[in-house]
């Protein structure tokens, strides 16, 4: 079942220099997640850009570690503050806060951190065990439905990160697409939209970009609406009791098997997943109207959630080259930039690093245990670091980062483009995550429209014959027409128009 890759590459990373870098990268993570407007996507990004000339395996391990550290550190704010350090941790904001009000705040972390790692061994199992064989079934894809299923990861992103517009998710995506369509195309090599602009020739570059729409826009955002911190509640007992987690045994194995699954589906995200492992545990509960009061099954549900999720979301990374969420987007274009290929073809080329990269996660989530049990009282401190000094810092890192990719200042303008623009587009609630996605994966369903053209002498049949893009034209068209009330609207007055002209009309005698 692949135990003994798995143990080998385990091995092969336990070396001084990978295990202080694991560590000291998720002490950075926690630090990133738990201070509000910081995100696990914007640490990435950043990391990327300050580990681009690091040897390939120390540096994908730090961005993994920093992910894992900061979908997690999120909940020490959520639960001393009752402000959730990434989106993340929002849900664990409804029960957390309120066991710190009860005195209780040092057991909420404590459950949050075992949680946590439990979710992350859920993840653990399912991407070292079941990610080579979903390769397999991967390699049956060809540029037909690399298309499809890249234009199906956009609209079911759109879908479910603005559940209540989606046009305005589908349009954020189209966007993404649109930019992705910049500079010069993968089979012709023939400029687009550069406009004479040599800088354009390779594309909008993958990391400034992100930097600025996670990075630029929250230090705009932060400036701009000043947010108050609340009061940061006193910490006791850390550890936590056997007994609670024993109670919770089936909540945890469901929780982490709902975020596995979230984490899959293309580009939705760690808070979709602690919300929906939330609702779940709030029905299958003998005693639901303890949840929002502070208990610690909704607690459990949404640190388990959210952190089974990051695993989930590396699962598409690795065999589709397909991102299951924005930090996942940004750990793929790292893993571009350091020369890895993910795909369907990885399980051929490279069956190995399937594994390496499940020992690295494994690594980061006993490191996340370790420091998350062990040095509370410390982290805590961080949070009283006024904002004043923080953005500042901020803002430089976003230019370090992004000018560290190429060494070009027009990356850093880039950058601060994509914040200028980010900022709007946040505030009329235009969701991030579909352009970022749209942006990453516009190359690939550009290429893959025209060399499937290309094969077939121009011919669309094949887009629409096949049996897996068939089946995932019925995903694109129920995800359109599932949860959007305008075509709703419209599909059903055209019902009733039709079916109205077969109705009998009564006659009064």
């Amino acid at each position: 079942m692949g135990v003994v890759e798995l143990v080998n590459a385990l091995l092969g990373l336990m070396t001084p220099e990978i295990l202080v870098s694991v560590f000291w990268a998720t002490f950075l993570g926690i630090i990133v997640g738990m201070l509000p407007g910081l995100t696990a996507t914007m640490g990435i990004a950043l990391l990327t850009g300050l580990t681009y000339q690091w040897e390939s395996s120390n540096a994908i391990v730090i961005l993994i570690a920093m992910y894992v550290g900061a979908i997690y550190g999120g909940s020490r704010s959520a639960i001393l503050v009752n402000i959730p350090g990434t989106p993340a941790n929002a849900a664990t904001c409804i029960d957390g806060h309120p066991l710190a009000l009860q005195g209780k705040a040092g057991e909420a972390i404590g459950i949050a951190t075992t949680s946590s790692f439990l979710g992350s061994t859920i993840a653990l199992f399912f991407m070292a065990f079941f990610t080579p064989y979903l390769g397999l079934v991967a390699l049956r894809f060809q540029s037909f439905e690399f298309f499809w299923l890249t234009l199906f990861g956009v609209l079911i992103c759109g879908n479910l990160t603005a559940p209540e517009d989606p046009l305005k998710g589908w349009i954020s995506g189209f966007l993404g697409l649109f930019l992705a369509m910049i500079g010069m195309e993968a089979i012709q090599a023939y400029p687009r939209f550069a406009y004479g602009t040599v800088d354009l020739y390779g594309g909008i570059s993958m990391i400034p970009a992100l930097v600025g729409i996670y990075g630029m826009t929250e230090v705009i955002q932060t400036t701009v609406e000043a947010q108050r911190r609340g009061k940061i509640s006193q910490v006791g007992r850390v550890l936590p009791r056997i007994r609670d987690l024993l109670n919770n045994w089936k909540n945890i194995i469901r929780s982490g098997l709902i975020g596995v699954f979230v984490g899959t589906v293309p580009g939705v995200g760690e808070n979709i997943a602690s919300f929906v492992a939330y609702d779940f545990a709030r029905r299958a509960s003998k005693t639901p109207e303890k949840f929002g009061k502070g208990s610690i099954e909704g607690l459990t549900a949404a640190e388990t959630g959210d952190n089974a999720c990051v695993g989930g979301a590396i699962i598409p990374v690795l065999v589709l080259a397909v991102p299951g969420s924005p930090p996942a987007a940004v750990l793929l274009a790292a893993m571009w930039l350091h020369g890895m290929r993910p795909g369907p073809l990885l399980v051929i080329e490279a069956p190995n690093y399937i594994y390496e990269v499940s020992a690295m996660f494994l690594l980061a989530s006993v490191a996340m245990l370790i420091l998350g049990l062990s040095m509370v009282r410390i982290v805590v401190k961080i949070l009283r670091v006024p904002t004043s000094i923080l953005m500042p810092i901020i803002l430089v890192l976003c230019a370090v980062g992004s000018f560290a990719i190429a060494g070009r200042v027009f990356d850093i303008l880039i950058m601060l483009l994509f914040g200028v623009i980010g900022y709007p587009l946040r505030k009329m609630k235009f969701p991030d995550a579909p352009l970022i996605l749209g942006l990453i994966l516009g190359p690939m369903l550009d290429e893959n429209l025209r060399r499937g053209l290309i094969l077939n002498d121009g011919s669309l049949v094949p887009f629409f014959t096949r049996p897996i893009s068939v089946i995932l034209i019925i995903m694109i068209l129920m995800t359109v027409f599932s949860r959007n009330r305008y075509l709703k609207q419209t599909v059903g007055r055209a019902k009733n128009s039709i079916f109205g002209l077969f109705r009998r009309k009564k006659v009064d005698l």
